[in-house]
């Protein structure tokens, strides 16, 4: 049960007892800046997970704004819409204003079907780049056909187009040379080049190994990581900046550069052109891009904008100045950037400006009303395949001949890239033989063996192998492969360790491009320019298998991908692409509904892990909407309709990772019951997940026939400071909260990389049992106060805005701006006016409301309008229908009013201040329709005539259907 005398509301204070007035109003910074207010800043910036992160600049002659304005996009894996474009002025503030994709593809993989996962793949690793009008987007997917480029001449509101380059490309950076020429660097250790075609839809040279970081031997900052490579080009040289972790030491940057783009192969003598120095080693502070910054005289000052690791909340970007000498940075303060350490802002704006880039964030709150502008890349155009045609005598029967090699010949397996082949019968894993692979000297020197007529579209496949060596590397990794006249198509792959048998294995779905009669299988070990020691490898192989299985139970639909009329915040992002017939905004005005669509089995597994470990309930299920976690401390708040559940059904609000944490209803034999889950490390490769995935002892209650119950989520990041405890509380008036059992955790870095991401908060609805069960979420709360900080509610900020608001005028702000203000001041004080359970439902009305008053602030009209408060309304006198129309000056001088309608016109001259001019109009009808009367002001304002008009709307009315309407 609940932990007893744990009621959050008995320590509350009424938030009406305070008598003092409200404070000025000067909102805080959002909980993912660190701009303090000051015009400095603290690193890293944003609180959140925002990694491999690439900065481009649009310099203000080349966009409609004339100021410079700055882009950075992210890693978001299997996450759905992906690789998020955001967007700041200052360098410090960001918010999100696009995202380049809806869904990276429409297969089984990011869709979470037929037992497929992107965990840990999906998109990696973006370029984001500017050149001649377009914006450029390049990422590398890891599970998902290698590496894509997308373009869009509008950044912000644009449709994206896709082109597919047919290979994976390693973290890549997309580079123009002076010319135009279109270039893609790309690699871990080795640092290769591709040049594009001129309209960046092609490959048509590669440069493998334009430096390598055995070029650099003995170098004390070089060792370990050398990827995620960035090139630039300043004052005369090419630079590459790249993350590096020498052993025995934190992450760090490394820049290279050199007068040769690319290097040995322009060079005199094919020599490496390419000079390293270790420019920052400080904090771990490491991946990501330069940043240059426009000065007086046509200078340019650079940054670095480098993410730190800092689970369980993620990798968090750091804007970082850099000081140049004889052409090599460095950065921070001598080479030092310490944690929460302050810099100067880079980019000066005026106040006004300030405060609202302060307001904005990467997370908010959220109370589903259907309001988010749409875009482009909801409307995102996919060609659904044809279910295949399947020929079931193909399945579940082994595909390959001699598969364990005990037929006493080698046929059909051949040899390929001067590889001998040899029957052993001395140290087979199994039966009287194995295959020995001897004389090899490339990467692709081994056996293969043609399935012509055998492999089948869309088909998945089990694709296995035993092999063992024992001369060689430590552990070498093994590729089991397909080649139709494509390039190798790498099935599946494992690490095997010297001297025992490793069975390699993996799933692999044959996509419908293959050539089906040229369809060759062999096993492999990793390519590199030149040739690693893992080619010359002597190895034995023993029972290998292809088997197909049966036909796949899902296939993508049009409706799974259609848009439901529902437009969610920018902050949110499905956990895989998201089925959209089982999710709405529009089904229930103001609330979210997530309905389940599919049971979920337990026969999900990593394909990222070798050891195929399998994914928990929670993991597995579709339909995870999800926001980032921000720290040192976030709650989060939801009130959920638990009415429509049906047996077998599990929602809630999770803290989540691999390792993960939710409170949540579940509904069995037609009772709800509400408690609390926690999965923590190790972890295990089989599980049980009814058992994961039971509440915890001393965490459950009972909800009887409650049919609304709201929870609660506190994260806390800093006790102790690298992990997360969470702790959950109910409620069923949001106004009094109990804890459920104590906190959880902790949570940590997965190690891994299953989930290379931080923590996340996700709303969710399962179903084990059965479909069709509805989950209805009323709105999410965030607050950066945790209950065990034994705070009183502080309405103090809230009350500020709140009395701002009443300060300004509308008619010195642009009319949609004003709108969108009175709409969240009405929010507030509604809030205002009832009582308060959780500081989240303050917090929440109070940011909503800060951004509108602070957007108010850098809208503010140029033209000055003469003040006035315009009103019309339709009345029945006598069974005919009059307008009324009135006017109030609230200018500080007389002013001349002209009130216009459709049935006449009056003029009333020299209106004192705060007095009205009023006319009523007879329409000489029974009845009018609902329009609009004009009312226009003139008043002197500055010594000048000011003239300013507005519409009055009126009903409609009927004298004749109702003559005892109002008089």
């Amino acid at each position: 049960m609940a932990t007893a005398g744990a009621l959050l509301g008995a320590a509350f204070v009424a938030p009406g007892a305070a008598a003092h007035a409200a404070e000025p109003w000067s909102p805080r910074s959002s909980y993912t800046s660190t701009d303090r207010g000051d015009g400095t800043y603290t690193v890293p910036l944003l609180r959140s997970d925002v990694p491999d992160i690439s900065v481009e600049r649009v310099p203000a002659a080349e966009n409609d704004e004339g100021r410079d304005l700055y882009y950075m996009i992210s890693t978001t894996m299997h996450l759905s819409p992906g690789a998020p474009i955001m967007k700041s002025y200052d360098l410090v503030n960001w918010e999100i204003v696009n995202y380049v994709f809806d869904r990276a593809s429409i297969g089984d993989s990011f869709s979470l079907r037929n037992g497929q996962n992107s965990y840990g793949q999906g998109q990696w690793a973006s370029s984001l780049r500017y050149h001649d009008g377009m914006f450029y987007v390049a990422f590398n997917t890891n599970n998902l056909n290698g590496a894509y480029i997308y373009r869009t001449d509008d950044i912000e509101n644009g449709a994206w187009q896709r082109t597919a380059l047919g290979r994976g490309l390693h973290d890549p950076s997309l580079f123009f040379d002076h010319d135009g020429t279109p270039y893609i660097f790309y690699g871990n250790a080795n640092i290769s080049a591709v040049r594009l075609n001129s309209d960046l839809t092609a490959i048509v040279q590669d440069y493998p190994n334009v430096f390598t970081a055995s070029n650099y031997a003995g170098q004390p900052f070089i060792g370990g990581l050398f990827e995620g490579a960035q090139f630039y080009y300043i004052d005369g040289y090419y630079y590459a900046v790249i993350i590096t972790w020498p052993s025995g030491q934190g992450r760090q940057v490394v820049m290279l550069r050199s007068p040769e783009l690319l290097g040995r192969y322009t060079s005199a003598g094919g020599v490496n052109t390419y000079e390293a120095r270790g420019v920052l080693n400080s904090n771990g502070f490491a991946q990501g891009s330069l940043v240059p910054i426009s000065r007086e005289g046509g200078q340019t000052d650079w940054y670095g904008m480098f993410f730190r690791d800092t689970f369980p909340i993620g990798r968090i970007p750091a804007l970082i100045p850099a000081t140049w000498s004889n052409g090599w940075p460095t950065f921070g303060n001598n080479g030092v950037v310490p944690v929460e350490g302050p810099f100067a802002k880079p980019i000066a704006l005026s106040p006004a400006e300030e405060r609202f880039e302060r307001q904005k964030s990467i997370v908010v709150s959220d109370d589903f009303a259907n309001d988010a502008p749409h875009k482009a890349y909801l409307d995102e155009q996919w060609t659904i395949p044809a279910a295949p045609d399947i020929d079931e005598s193909l399945l579940g029967v082994e595909l390959l001949d001699n598969s364990g090699f005990e037929s006493g010949a080698l046929s059909p397996w051949a040899a390929q890239f001067g590889a001998t082949l040899a029957l052993d019968t001395a140290d087979p894993a199994g039966g009287s033989a194995a295959l020995k692979v001897s004389d090899r000297t490339l990467n692709g020197s081994g056996p293969n063996q043609y399935l012509n007529g055998k492999m089948q579209h869309g088909v998945t496949y089990t694709v296995s192998a035993k092999i063992k060596y024992t001369s060689g590397p430590s552990s070498v990794r093994f590729n089991l492969a397909a080649d139709w006249g494509s390039g190798v198509q790498v099935m599946t792959f494992g690490n095997v360790p010297a001297g025992q048998w490793t069975t390699v294995t993996g799933q692999y779905t044959v996509p419908a491009t293959a050539n089906l009669n040229n369809f060759k299988f062999a096993v492999e070990t990793p390519w590199a320019n030149p040739q690693p020691p893992s080619s010359s490898v002597e190895y034995l192989i023993d029972d290998v298998s292809i088997v197909g299985q049966r036909p796949t139970i899902e296939h993508p639909t049009e409706a799974e991908i259609r848009p439901n009329g529902s437009r969610l915040d920018m902050a949110w992002e499905w956990n895989h692409a998201p089925d959209n017939r089982y999710w709405s905004l529009t089904d229930r005005e103001g609330w979210l509904r997530l309905t389940t669509g599919k049971v979920v089995t337990g026969n999900y597994i990593y394909t990222k892990l070798s050891n195929r470990s399998e994914l928990a309930w929670f993991e597995e299920a579709r339909n995870t909407l999800s926001q980032r976690t921000f720290g040192p401390r976030q709650s989060a708040e939801t009130k959920m309709d638990i009415s429509r559940m049906k047996d077998g059904d599990v929602a809630g609000l999770a803290a989540y990772n691999r390792g993960f944490s939710y409170v949540a209803v579940k509904r069995v034999g037609g009772v709800n019951t509400i408690g609390v889950v926690n999965r923590g490390q190790p972890f295990a490769v089989d599980l049980d997940q009814a058992t994961l995935e039971n509440f915890l002892p001393g965490t459950t209650a009972s909800l009887g026939a409650a049919t609304e119950v709201h929870v609660k989520a506190d994260l806390d990041f800093a006790s102790p400071t690298g992990q997360l405890w969470t702790t959950f509380y109910y409620s069923l008036d949001g106004l009094t909260w109990t804890q459920l059992g104590n906190r959880v955790g902790p949570q940590t870095l997965d190690g891994s990389l299953a989930h290379f991401m931080g923590h996340r908060v996700g709303l969710f609805n399962y179903a084990t049992q059965q479909t069709g069960g509805q989950v209805d979420f009323d709105h999410y709360l965030l607050s950066d106060t945790l209950t065990a900080q034994n705070r009183p509610l502080n309405t103090g900020e809230l009350d500020a805005a709140i009395a701002y608001a009443a300060t300004l005028h509308e008619s010195e702000y642009p009319a949609d701006a004003w709108a969108a203000m009175r709409a969240a001041l009405a929010a507030a004080t509604s809030a205002r006016a009832g009582e308060f359970g959780t500081q989240n439902q303050i917090d929440a009305p109070e940011r909503a409301l800060s951004f509108h008053l602070a957007r108010l602030g850098v809208l503010m009209t140029d033209s000055p309008e003469v003040p006035f408060t315009a009103t019309a309304q339709a009345r029945c006198i006598g069974g005919t229908a009059y307008l009324a129309v009135q006017a109030r000056n609230d200018h500080d001088a007389p002013v001349r009013v002209v009130l216009e309608t459709a049935f006449g016109e009056r003029s009333v001259a020299n209106v004192a201040p705060g007095a009205n001019a009023f006319q009523q109009f007879n329409a000489r009808a029974a009845s009018v329709p609902a329009g609009t009367a004009t009312v226009r002001v003139t008043g002197t304002i500055d010594g000048k005539d000011v003239t300013t008009a507005r519409s009055a709307e009126y009903p409609a009315v009927n004298c004749a259907a109702d003559p005892r309407q109002a008089q």
